[in-house]
């Protein structure tokens, strides 16, 4: 199965279980009266656009090189994660504000309504639910390696984690009363800390690939040891490395006597180009510039 397809397949698995999340929660949080609850659907169903968005840029992050793009399209994966990133901050910062505005409202007299049990159901169902669906969507993503589909996992565990924290309040109202629902938008606030750091993390990784960071250190040195098992192969520079969606790009200087035959040279550029794609991906983008040793005389 190739890799568009296995990010496809997984990605409408979550959208099936956003979809009967979604609708559920709204029921549960009618029904129970469970202000938590339905907060924790529109979570939900955030989920399910960011699904959408997943779908419609891995399509065209798939589509291969062309004139117009000539190192193919996959900073359109990238865009991807950013936009699922701000619909998580967006997310986060409601339910935190919500959340304090609930507070607020307890401490100056006010009153939070004990929900109904069927809202407990629903927020233990989407925890487990979501939790599950996390952990099939983050090994898809290591395994293609999709920095979009890493990020849609997160945004599972997300709900997972705000679901945790609407069951926490949701259950304490109805063991110990009404006064221990401030529990509720408490637990909400402290996940939704969690969400705005995770998704500030997520835009910050996704806004650096689109302007064009480098490859981690620990990276380039291994690119640095790949060229240096070649010991023809010298005085590596300008080497210039970046991701272009899920593939990285490398180009590099380097140098080779000067008497060595044309067809030496591409030999060892081409076995410098395998060894570098068995470490990166056979994705890899390489571009390689020889020149000949400079003369000492």
């Amino acid at each position: 199965m190739n890799r568009e397809k296995e990010i496809y397949r997984i990605t409408l698995w979550g959208s099936v279980v956003n979809i009967s999340l979604t609708a559920f929660k709204f029921v549960a949080g009618i029904l129970g009266c469970s202000a938590a609850m339905i907060a924790d659907a529109v979570h939900s169903l955030s989920d399910l656009l960011t699904d959408v968005v997943v779908l419609l840029f891995v399509r065209i992050s798939s589509r291969p090189a062309d004139s117009d793009h000539p190192y193919g399209h996959g900073k359109y994966e990238t865009l991807a994660s950013a936009i699922v990133a701000i619909a998580l901050l967006v997310a986060g910062g409601v339910l935190a504000g919500q959340g304090v505005c609930k507070i607020v409202a307890v401490v100056r007299g006010g009153h939070l309504d004990v929900p109904g049990s069927i809202a407990l159901w629903a927020a233990l169902l989407s925890v487990a639910a979501k939790e599950l669906i996390y952990r099939f969507t983050i090994r898809v993503s290591r395994k293609v390696d999709s920095p979009v589909l890493a990020a849609n996992a997160w945004h599972h565990r997300t709900d997972a984690l705000s679901s945790v924290a609407a069951a926490v309040g949701i259950g304490a109202a109805l063991l110990f009363g009404g006064t221990w629902a401030i529990l509720d938008p408490i637990a909400a606030v402290l996940v939704s800390v969690f969400i705005l750091i995770t998704a500030a993390q997520m835009l910050h990784r996704a806004l650096q690939e689109l302007l064009e960071q480098s490859l981690p250190a620990d990276m380039e040195q291994q690119i640095r040891e790949i060229v240096a098992a070649d010991n023809e192969l010298t005085g590596l520079h300008h080497l210039r490395t970046r991701r272009v969606g899920s593939v990285c790009s490398i180009e590099m200087h380097l140098r080779m006597p000067g008497d060595t035959s044309l067809y030496e040279a591409h030999r060892h550029s081409m076995e410098l180009e395998r060894r570098l794609r068995e470490r990166f991906g056979q994705g890899t983008l390489i571009t390689i510039h020889l020149e000949p040793l400079k003369d000492s005389r």
